[in-house]
Order: structure tokens, then C-alpha cells, then sequence
């Protein structure tokens, strides 16, 4: 621990990622929680778990009750939560001060931009007010984005682009190719007020296989990247992995942020009862159903996924409509549901189109559905149940399709159930709705929304496996409460010792009665250190669990 001695040199290091090599010094504490906070962690971010210490010297505590609530706070954080929705540095919270003349690039979704109506609180709005942001705070920007081309031919003209997106902004937006003339561009207008628009990255196959070295190229002259193309986390991308590498920050913009806190909605067990209904096939998704089996008290089947789990239960199913290879997960996810005591709601009945007379609608029960016919839309018992068992419920997550492979267009079942789902959101049920036909289903039949909506279904069923989210861990941490550093120390006016890798504090125990006129701050990932030795010679020592 001799590093600590470089404390005598004095240093305000602007970033943690210089943390692991040596102490710093800090005349105002408030700089220490500004620069772990929001600062890339090169080696503190290779470790899974990082506790933090917290030594006083010579000094009374000024409040106990707030620093033992720390550590319930961190431990109450869900594994899931933590592993795959770390916390990490926003723009809301992001130094303002550290925008002013630096060249921010924000991926963005432009595809949101340019089709969605700009109304308050949508996903574009955020979009578009994370872009105005960070141009009044006096950034020079760059945009980045992939989009498609095949809505309107137009868009293969990168000027076109600009032209629309300057008036959705009302700022002027210029068109840039990538290479010299972007670099070239960046230089010439970095002192004005203009934003830049780099090409399509569809038509790079160098985006898709993460390249570093057009990575590189894409963050020439970049000084911070800010992702705000939430719905891309789940790729790993040269624009939201590798670039992360090449900016001193990298953090997450309003939509993004905002998108992060209504994934973490669903896995909260916050009210109950909590029912998830699930529409769409099973295929690939048994690992997902299964942790929603692990937290909700009931799950609704409304699709293909339905005669699946209707199979699994030893219910007459007509062969065609049952999945093969998804046997086994049915069957998994019914004795999982039945251990836990989850309750699992399935059609009563089916409106089912005739094979050979198409025009020919008729109600079959579930369990007597004769050759010839094709169930289209759950019936009017189904939906009866549905509407009995949700109302209820204090929290429902409806995510995938009411409707069967079989069927074209939207189901009548949807818009009923979309309609009883806005009245039970007036009325104390939290509402998640995911995938882009149940939110545009929702939509239609609610007056105004009153719901989380994430239109994105793949993003989440991937967070719901587990999987991990590439795009949003390339971003930098940040701590998943406020510290109250008034709190921590009596003093904080004195200055600061860091010690990262502080052990059981016994090295730090030794300097506090040595210099009495210090305060100190130890880090430490090793929680069975820490936990043998809370308390040394009367100096009290906390530590809580840090989201690395």
C-alpha cells in the first residue's frame, strides 16, 4: 500500500480510471463524488463487485441512521438488476460545466425521430430534447445513426436527412460523409453553432462486426459519446460498443435513460398482485417466461404460446398448432409455475376462421376445435376470465400480440383488452406494455397514455433471458444512490486519501492515527474482507455494495 504516499503529490485526477495507480487529494470532498460518479473505470470495471469503505478520522459521526442505510439500499438491488441494468452516468446527471466546447457524438434511434409524432413524453420527444440539451450547454455535436431506407426512397440522400431533421430540431443540421471531409468539417466548424450528421451506418458492414478500427474512425476528434439509441443495447455494434473506448465518457442520454428505468419496472415486485400477459409464440423464449414465472403471481397466455402450454397441461390440442420444439420449455415452465404457485390463465374459447370458406367465423371451446378451422382471436369467455382474474391486479406487464399465427390483422380481443387495461391503469394498476402492435393496440383505445411503454419487444425479451445488454455496459457506472458526503464525514472541508484496494482497513486504521487531520476513503471488492473486520480500535468502518 506504499502508493498511498503519492497522496503528498497532490493530484486531482480527472478521471477513476487513474484511481488504481495511486491516491489523490481533494481540497472540496464534493470532487470525489463528482469524478466517481461519472468517469470510466478501466480496472474497477472488470470486477463484478467492489464494496466501499468509509474510515472518519479523529471526527464525530454526524448522522449514523444515514450511512447504515447504504448498504440495505445496495443489498435490496435485485441480481439481475445490477448485472444487466447497472447504474450508469446519465446526461441528467452529468457535469454541465464539462459540456461546454467538447465534441459530443449522440447515437441516436433516427428512425423514432422521423416517423413518431413529437408529443410530450414520447420516445422522440426524449430524443430531441437530449440533442437540444446538450447544444444550449454549448457542446458541438455529431449525430450518428442507422435507418431504413425502404419507408421512403428519399432517405438514401444524406441531405434530405439533414433537411428533416433540422426542421424536427430547429437548429441547422449538416450532412457530413465519414473520413477526411468529416474530420475536416469538424475542424472548420467546431466553434459554430451547427450540428453534424455522419451518413447511414447500415451501409458499413464494419458497424455490425464492432470494428475497432472503425470505431476509431468514428470517434476521430470526439471528446464524449452519448447513447441515446436505447433499442440497439442488445447488439454489439462499432457505434455504441466500440466507440465507448476512444471518448474520456461515455454516458446515457434522456431516452435511453428513461427507456433503462421501465425495463426496470418490470422486474420490480413493487405491488401486487403482478400478472404478465403473454402473447406471440414460445420459441426462444423459455428462459424469459421462466424468470417471469420466478416474479409474477400469474401469467396469461394469449397467443400461439397457448396451445403450447395447453399441450403441457394433457389438453386436446390440434397437432398443426403445436410447436415441437418447444415441448420440452412448456413443460418446464408449467411445473415451475406449479412449484411456485403461479397461476396460469389459458383460452376458454377461440374465434376460428373456416380453411375453406374464409368469410365463416365461429366460437369453438378450447378443447374442441374440429379440423377445418383455424382460431384467429380469443373469445368471449376467454376474455371474460381475463377481464375477472387482471382487475384484480396492481401491476400488469402485457407483453407480445394478442393474435395467432393464422390471423393477419388485429384481433377484436385486443382492442377489448387494451380498453380494459386503460381503465384499470386510472385506477392504482401500474401498466407495462411492450412490443410495437400492443403499443400502437394500446394507443388506439386509450384517451391518453397511462402506461410504460417500450415498443421494442426483442430488447426486452432478451434482458428477460438474462442476456447481457452490450450498449448500455460499454457506458460509464455511476452509483446507484446520492452520496452524502456531509453524512460520511464531519469534516469534509479536509482533505481526502484514497486508497483503492484497501483490504480490511487495517493500513488505513494505521494512518488514521497518524494524521488526525485527514479524512480517507477505501475501496475494496473482496466483501469477505471487509465483513471480518468491521471495526477497528473504536473507528468505525462502513462499506456498501458498489454496482462494478
Amino acid at each position: 500500500m506504499s502508493y498511498v504516499l503519492e497522496f503528498f503529490l497532490g493530484y486531482t485526477l480527472p478521471r477513476i480510471s487513474n484511481f488504481h495507480n495511486g491516491c489523490t487529494k481533494f481540497q472540496d470532498l464534493q470532487q470525489i463524488g463528482l469524478r466517481l460518479s461519472y468517469g470510466k473505470c478501466s480496472a474497477v470495471q472488470k470486477c463484478k463487485k467492489i464494496r466501499f469503505l468509509r474510515q472518519a478520522l479523529n471526527l464525530e459521526l454526524i448522522d449514523h441512521a444515514d450511512l447504515l442505510s447504504f448498504p440495505n439500499e445496495a443489498e435490496a438491488c435485485d441480481g439481475r438488476e445490477t448485472d444487466i441494468l447497472p447504474y450508469v452516468q446519465t446526461v441528467r446527471n452529468f457535469p454541465e460545466e464539462e459540456l461546454i466546447g467538447k465534441v459530443v457524438m449522440v447515437r441516436l434511434d433516427l428512425t423514432i425521430v422521423l416517423r413518431e409524432q413529437k408529443k410530450q413524453q414520447s420516445p422522440a420527444a426524449r430524443v430531441i430534447s437530449t440533442i437540444k440539451y446538450l447544444h444550449k450547454a454549448g457542446a458541438k455535436l455529431v449525430l450518428l445513426s442507422s435507418w431504413s431506407l425502404r419507408a421512403d426512397s428519399r432517405l438514401l440522400k444524406l441531405e434530405y436527412v439533414a433537411e428533416l431533421l433540422s426542421s424536427e430540431l430547429e437548429l441547422k443540421v449538416i450532412p457530413v460523409e465519414l473520413g477526411s471531409g468529416f474530420e475536416q468539417s469538424l475542424r472548420e466548424d467546431k466553434h459554430k453553432s451547427s450540428i453534424l450528421l455522419l451518413e447511414n451506418l447500415s451501409q458499413f458492414k464494419q458497424e455490425q462486426a464492432n470494428c475497432s478500427e472503425f470505431a476509431r474512425r468514428l470517434s476521430s476528434g470526439v471528446d464524449i459519446f452519448v447513447n441515446d439509441a436505447f433499442f440497439q443495447s442488445h447488439k454489439i455494434l462499432a457505434s455504441n460498443v466500440g466507440i465507448t473506448g476512444f471518448c474520456y465518457a461515455s454516458i446515457a442520454g434522456f431516452h435511453f435513460d428513461e427507456q433503462m428505468s421501465q425495463l426496470k419496472k418490470i422486474i420490480e415486485m413493487n405491488k401486487r398482485p403482478y400478472f404478465a400477459i403473454v402473447g406471440g409464440n414460445l420459441a426462444g423464449k423459455a428462459a424469459a417466461l421462466l424468470f417471469l414465472a420466478s416474479r409474477c403471481d400469474g401469467l396469461v397466455f394469449v397467443g400461439d404460446a397457448a396451445f403450447q402450454i395447453m399441450h403441457a397441461f394433457g389438453l386436446p390440442v390440434p397437432m398443426e398448432l403445436v410447436e415441437q420444439e418447444s415441448l420440452e420449455a412448456a413443460r418446464v415452465l408449467v411445473e415451475a409455475a406449479k412449484a411456485r404457485g403461479v397461476q396460469i390463465i389459458l383460452p376458454k374459447d377461440f374465434w376460428c376462421l373456416n380453411d375453406y370458406y374464409p368469410s365463416r367465423m365461429k366460437i369453438f371451446p378450447a378443447n374442441r376445435i374440429i379440423d377445418g378451422w383455424k382460431p384467429v382471436d380469443v373469445g368471449p369467455n376467454t376474455l371474460e376470465e381475463m377481464i375477472s382474474v387482471l382487475s384484480r391486479c396492481k401491476k400488469i406487464l402485457w407483453i407480445g400480440a394478442v393474435k395467432f399465427s393464422s390471423s393477419h390483422q388485429e384481433s377484436a380481443g385486443a382492442s377489448k383488452l387494451a380498453s380494459m387495461l386503460y381503465n384499470l391503469s386510472q385506477m392504482n394498476c401500474d401498466l407495462i406494455v411492450v412490443g410495437k402492435q400492443a403499443c400502437e393496440t394500446f394507443i388506439g383505445r386509450s384517451r391518453h397514455v397511462t402506461a410504460d411503454m417500450i415498443e421494442n419487444a426483442s430488447i426486452v425479451w432478451e434482458f428477460l433471458k438474462g442476456r447481457k445488454l452490450h450498449g448500455l455496459l460499454a457506458l460509464d457506472r455511476a452509483y446507484p444512490f446520492k452520496l452524502n458526503w456531509d453524512a460520511l464525514y464531519a469534516n469534509t472541508t479536509l482533505p481526502l486519501v484514497v486508497d483503492v484496494g484497501s483490504g480490511n482497513g487495517l493500513f488505513l486504521t494505521r494512518m488514521a492515527k497518524m494524521r488526525k487531520d485527514w479524512n480517507f476513503l477505501g475501496l475494496e471488492r473482496n466483501e469477505k474482507i471487509l465483513h471480518s473486520n468491521e471495526c477497528h480500535n473504536n473507528i468505525p468502518i462502513h462499506c456498501f455494495q458498489l454496482p462494478w
